[in-house]
């Protein structure tokens, strides 16, 4: 193995990403198992994480799943113990799993506000806390939280996405200030327009996906292949001086003047 292999090479190493059964999540996780990652694929509906766990498997990839309800916090618990007692160590935990639901403010329901918030912003805190004595243990590890362009900017009919990715963002560089001592980094990668299955109803609008497709300076929607790089990058030792920033994947969206 030559320099560069070596530092982007995540043999040896053992990853927990949430929201691995569908689009970004699985995308991370595949990326991660072809770096030479062992990846625990977390996610709530248990045919689908089986499916995806099944594919990865029958490429000789190390996918093992956990089905966990990331809104129940001794389920939280549950993941945690498993992921010592089967594997006695973790190196990288990717907080990928996320729920969207738009409706007008006015009435904006409240298991909705709840529910986004338990599973995009709650959930993160929960797992970061419960997995710190062990990277504390191990002196090192890498954190990784998926936010949005939405935590940079306002969008109509979504108070609890915006809100949610916006806390997701500052509780990433609080974690990073409590970890960094201990040699664990903490990142957020934002994600702009991807198709996957979250974002398929603005796809299917033929006006959406042509507005969104112009805003993008790079003129075309993200896939989840265009995560692969920096995923790995901030799971490996290549970003061993890296800790607390935000990164994002948007293709020119953040920056796009008009």
């Amino acid at each position: 193995m030559n320099y560069l292999e070596q530092l982007f090479s995540l043999e040896g190493k053992t990853a927990v990403v949430t929201g691995a059964s569908r689009g970004i999540g699985r995308g991370l996780a595949e990326a991660l198992l072809n770096a030479g990652a062992r990846v625990i694929l977390v996610a709530t509906n248990p045919e689908r994480l089986e499916e995806t766990t099944r594919i990865f498997k029958e490429q000789n990839l190390p996918a093992f799943a956990y089905r966990c309800d990331l809104e129940e916090a001794r389920e939280i618990d549950g993941l945690v113990d498993y992921v010592e007692r089967e594997c006695g160590r973790i190196d990288v935990l990717v907080n990928a799993a996320g729920v969207t639901f738009g409706h007008e403010l006015d009435d904006y329901p409240d298991e909705l506000w709840e529910k986004t918030l338990k599973t995009n912003l709650e959930a993160p805190f929960r797992l970061a806390r419960s997995f710190a004595p062990l990277f504390k243990q191990q002196g090192s590890g890498s954190i990784v939280n998926i936010t949005s362009i939405s935590a940079e900017l306002g969008a109509e009919g979504n108070p609890a996405y915006g809100a949610a990715k916006g806390g997701l963002k500052q509780l990433t560089k609080a974690l990073a200030a409590d970890l960094g001592p201990h040699g664990i980094r903490v990142n957020n990668i934002g994600p702009g327009y991807f198709r996957t299955d979250m974002t398929q109803r603005s796809w299917n609008d033929p006006q959406l996906r042509e507005k969104r497709t112009r805003r993008t300076l790079l003129n075309r929607w993200g896939t989840t292949e265009d995560l692969a790089g920096l995923i790995i990058l901030l799971a490996s030792d290549a970003s061993a001086y890296i800790t607390g920033q935000d990164l994002y994947i948007d293709g020119g969206w953040l920056v796009n003047f008009m």
